[in-house]
């Protein structure tokens, strides 16, 4: 089947629309990929559901895998190169019959290859087609980080309270250095393969932590012998051009890889402690970081208030939020939005995240002057249609922003306010002027990030009497067409851990929405001396919907525990 073909009948079954068809088509050219694979990284369409079309087109059974199921012995059948190669993975071995999962069972090459392992061990074969993500996370379980790492440690003979010793990677992993170079590779193929945000590289008194932050938690994953640390720091600088013979002041460095057929960027940052250098590498993976505007599920009036935003041809698109509450992944969300052929994008970041084709993306250096306001000014001598500004810090950036909006361009910027109320407030304290900005501001919008909870062990049960209480005073102000399609009694959901979230319950993340406009109103209301209550009042009266409201009707769907939403919103 080829890309054309598969997308054509995703969108026949109406599981894709003709936008999300030509998005997928644009990522999968841009990033050279198959229409499949950047379909999964887009999170369109429930991989079951792409699995079973498949199944019904190409005539061959549909199985759903347990991958914790399979073991080693099993997936020694069949080599790791062929499964990534092919997309074929064992699923079971009984009575002579090998019975192998395929990714994609119409693909000649991958059918050969399935017909050689049965020759050559002289098996019968049974052929189940299997979804992207099962055959991924199959794909996991050939590389167990934490023994791979003892091992490493094991070949390399460390004698407790033996002398430090600096491996020369200069050697590209010769002798005893290559341990190293394998604990290196591994971890970092450990932290994508988690969905892991950040790495933590940490000198203690007698060992060398390594932790993983996952779903916003940090995790121990593994610990070396404190001999370990240095080379393997310095095995990250050398990958990262930082310099391994300074480790008193910290550094910032960078570097590419290719981990489980994608390119992740990696930033690192070192920082001198008492115990030696600490590294943290933030894992900037395309496939969990980039995200598209369908996938960060605006709910009703949001949604509409969101898209009119967008469809101004110029204004400001202000997000805040609290650090790490995911206003960036909004910001990249909605310049895909935007990237098309004819306008001129630009970006200023601090730092660049990710990188987007088509997107002129530039890095601020305050240490050498160009920060967010002298960078802002130049760009308005580059014709920019819409400009990315990274975050509004100051009087000189907001009064520039304001400018740049006034006189015709679409600019996305973030701020620091406890919600969407205080974004005007905010502005107005940078000294911008209030009459300006009636005519300059469009959306505003406020979000925080959640857990979501696991979906192969969430379940539903009847939410207690005061659960209850909050939810009925949540939905109070909501339209009733919206409260009629959550009836009490109410069900909520939990999950208590299992081998797919790793026992936490949650899998990976999600965000919360507040967004109102400018509206006539709320323009008099500036005017005449606007207040945090007074701009809340008005948001109220267009009908936008809260984030306590927003995570509420999120719960009720199963996305979220009542609980989370409870303690991270305000009412």
């Amino acid at each position: 089947m080829t890309d054309n073909e598969f997308l054509q009948q995703l969108q026949q079954r109406n599981l894709l629309d003709a936008a999300g068809v030509k998005r997928i088509e644009r990522e999968a050219l841009l990033r050279n990929i198959s229409a499949e694979e950047a379909l999964a990284q887009n999170s369109a369409v429930p991989d079951e559901a792409v699995a079973q079309m498949k199944s019904e087109l190409l005539k061959v059974p549909y199985k759903k895998i347990d991958p914790s199921a399979l073991d080693a012995k099993l997936l020694g059948m069949i080599p790791e190169e062929t499964a990534r190669t092919y997309g074929v993975v064992p699923l079971s071995f009984d009575n002579n019959l090998l019975v192998v999962g395929m990714l994609h069972p119409d693909d000649a090459k991958a059918q050969e290859a399935v017909k050689f392992i049965a020759r050559r061990g002289r098996f019968s074969l049974g052929v189940y087609l299997v979804s992207y993500g099962d055959w991924q996370a199959i794909l996991r379980r050939y590389s167990p980080y934490r023994n791979e790492v003892a091992r490493a440690v094991q070949t390399m003979n460390i004698k407790e309270g033996g002398e430090r010793r600096i491996a020369n990677l200069d050697e590209a992993g010769a002798g005893n250095e290559a341990p190293i170079v394998k604990i290196v590779a591994d971890t970092l193929r450990e932290a994508v393969a988690s969905r892991a945000s950040d790495i933590h590289i940490e000198p203690q008194e007698n060992m060398v932590r390594i932790r993983l932050r996952i779903d916003g938690d940090l995790i121990e994953r593994t610990t070396l012998p404190s001999e370990l640390g240095q080379p393997v720091i310095s095995r990250i600088k050398i990958m990262s051009n930082l310099k391994i013979d300074e480790s008193r002041v910290p550094q910032d460095g960078r570097f590419r890889a290719r981990i489980l057929d994608k390119e992740v960027d990696f930033r690192v940052g070192t920082f001198p402690t008492a115990g030696g250098e600490k590294v943290a590498i933030r894992v900037l993976d395309p496939s969990t970081g980039l995200r598209s505007f369908e996938s960060l599920r605006f709910l009703y009036k949001t949604l509409d208030i969101v898209k009119a935003g967008l469809a101004k041809p110029f204004g400001m698109i202000l997000i805040t939020g609290p650090t790490g509450s995911g206003k960036t992944t909004t910001l990249y969300a909605f310049l895909q939005e935007f990237n098309k052929e004819n306008v001129n994008i630009i970006s200023l970041e601090d730092p660049v995240e990710y990188f987007i084709a088509g997107v002129n993306q530039s890095q601020v250096r305050p240490e050498i002057g160009y920060d967010f306001a002298s960078g802002l000014r130049e760009i308005l001598r580059q014709d920019p249609d819409i400009v990315m500004v990274g975050e509004i810090r100051d009087g000189e950036t907001a009064a520039l922003a304001v400018q740049a909006a006034l006189t015709g361009h679409i600019v996305l910027s973030t701020l620091h306010t406890n919600n969407t109320a205080g974004i005007i407030p905010r502005l107005m304290d940078m000294k911008v002027e209030p009459f300006l900005l009636p005519v300059s501001v469009n959306l505003m919008m406020s979000q925080r990030l959640l857990g979501l909870l696991c979906p192969d062990c969430k379940a539903a049960e009847p939410a207690s009497n005061n659960l209850a209480v909050v939810i009925d005073r949540a939905l109070a102000d909501l339209p009733v067409e919206i409260k009629e399609k959550y009836p009490a009694p109410y069900q909520v959901y939990r999950a208590k851990g299992c081998a797919t979230c790793k026992g936490k319950g949650i899998l990976g993340r999600a965000a919360l929405y507040e967004a109102f406009a400018m509206t006539p109103e709320l323009e008099d209301i500036v005017n005449s001396g606007p207040t945090v209550q007074k701009i809340a009042k008005e948001a109220k009266r267009q009908g936008m919907i809260t984030l306590r409201q927003d995570g509420i009707l999120k719960a009720l769907e199963g996305m979220f525990s009542v609980e989370d939403v409870v303690r991270e919103t305000e009412e």
